[in-house]
Formats: C-alpha cells, sequence, structure tokens
C-alpha cells in the first residue's frame, strides 16, 4: 500500500492515539508515533507494522519536540496532519476507582496547584509546543489539517448548565486543562483562518484507557471513531469545527 500522507501522532503509543494511528494506517496514512518513551513507541510501530514509525517526543520537553520536528523534516520535507493527542488527567496514575472521590479531590477549593501545573504543562502547553514547532512542516504540505484530542468536559457553556452530567465534576485539573486546550485551538484557528491549513477540535467518548484508570465506557475503536473520521477528512472538508461522534457538534 502506498503511504502518500504524512501524519504525527503524539501520545499514540497506548489508548486513542494507538488506535487512531492504527486506523490511519490502514487508510494508507504514514503515522510518525510519537512516543514519551522510544521503546514504547518501538513496541506500538512494531504491533502496527508497516507505515508506523516511531519518534521520540515529549510534549513538555522543548528540545524533545525539536528534535522530533527536525527528524520529520529530514525524514519527509512536510507534514500533512497533526494530532495533538498526548494528554494526561492527573499528575499520578494510580491504581483503583477512578472516579472514587473525584470531585472532592479536584474541587476549586482543594485542587493541588502542583497537579494543577502538571496537568496543564501537557494538555496546554505541550499541545501549543507542538503545534509552534509543527506549524512550519504544516505550511509545506498542500492539504495540511490539525486535530487537537480535547474532551466535552471542557466546554464552558455545558458545563455552565446544572443538568449537564459533569457539571459537578467540572473543576481546575483536567475539565479546566482541556477549556484552556480550546481555548488556545481556538488562537490557532484564528492564526491559520487566512491560510489553507484547516483545524479541527475532537472529543472522543469516554473511552477506556489509562487516562481514567480505564474507567471509561466506550471501547477504544468506538471511542476513536470521531478522531479518525477529521483526521481522514480531505482538503475540502471543514475547518474549525468542535465535534463528537458523529460530527455532532459541542458547544465551546
Amino acid at each position: 500500500m502506498s503511504h502518500e500522507r504524512i501524519a504525527l501522532i503524539t501520545g499514540a503509543n497506548q489508548g486513542v492515539g494507538f488506535q487512531v494511528a492504527k486506523e490511519l494506517v490502514a487508510a494508507g496514512v504514514t503515522v510518525v508515533l510519537g512516543s514519551r518513551d522510544l521503546a514504547r513507541g518501538q513496541a506500538a510501530a512494531a504491533q502496527i507494522g508497516d507505515g508506523a514509525i516511531p519518534v521520540q517526543i515529549d510534549v513538555t520537553d522543548t528540545d524533545s519536540i525539536a528534535a522530533a520536528a527536525r527528524w520529520v523534516e529530514d525524514a519527509f520535507g512536510r507534514l500533512d496532519l497533526l494530532v495533538n493527542n498526548a494528554g494526561i488527567s492527573r499528575a499520578v496514575q494510580t491504581d483503583g476507582d477512578f472516579l472514587a472521590d473525584y470531585e472532592t479531590r479536584n474541587r476549586a477549593s482543594t485542587a493541588s496547584l502542583a497537579e494543577i501545573r502538571t496537568v496543564w504543562e501537557t494538555n496546554v502547553f505541550g499541545t501549543l509546543a507542538v503545534y509552534q514547532a509543527m506549524l512550519p512542516l504544516l505550511r509545506k504540505s498542500q492539504d495540511a489539517r490539525i486535530v487537537n484530542v480535547s474532551s466535552g468536559v471542557g466546554s464552558l457553556t455545558a458545563n455552565a448548565d446544572p443538568s449537564y452530567p459533569y457539571h459537578s465534576m467540572f473543576g481546575p485539573v483536567y475539565p479546566a486543562s482541556k477549556a484552556a486546550q480550546n481555548a488556545i485551538t481556538l488562537a490557532m484557528m484564528v492564526e491559520l483562518e487566512s491560510t489553507d491549513i484547516k483545524i479541527n477540535l475532537v472529543s472522543p467518548a469516554f473511552t477506556a484507557t489509562n487516562l481514567n484508570g480505564f474507567a471509561g465506557t466506550e471501547s477504544l475503536e468506538d471511542g476513536s471513531r470521531e478522531v479518525v473520521r477529521v483526521c481522514l477528512l480531505g482538503p475540502d472538508g471543514p475547518s474549525g469545527t468542535f465535534t463528537r461522534w458523529e460530527n455532532t457538534p459541542i458547544p465551546w
């Protein structure tokens, strides 16, 4: 199979990132599989097979990001698709019930400032840092798209409604980090609206992954469907959208 389109997915050695990489490769895309731990990235790429190429990238390390950008440039000379997928929900992933005492631990009055900074470093600043490093490569593409993987729990409009199912769980750690990531994405959209580079914001379902201690209710395949659909949009596909499966708009 000819792999003509070049994609970079951060956090692609597991979870939604891995599933999206797997499906994009099956669709004929060459995927640079970004992983903070190169060995894990190599193992994931070997599992996917031809068309998946591992690269080390830690979205909280500017040197690592710059090295990954140089690698992509040397290998391909451009980037057609950037999927900012890397994200964390807490500073340290622990065993046990992920949702137990979640509201108590993540209230504005009780949340650890150190944990907030750690989560935001990946989810917010990491997304922006990768965008800044990869934008010159995306500008070299004739059909460039950026897909930022966010979450519906970052919707300020939805969370402001007391009837929203996750209203009581909105706090400054993960949910607010996703609201901030959405704001960063909007800044990217504004910057790119006069260019040919498309950018979309996507929320997967509540998918069972390490992000939530596998408390999610959806399979990887189902949870990743909207990310894959948007990644595979053609040059005439929309830009500036925030959706969940299937192409359902999410309020900002």
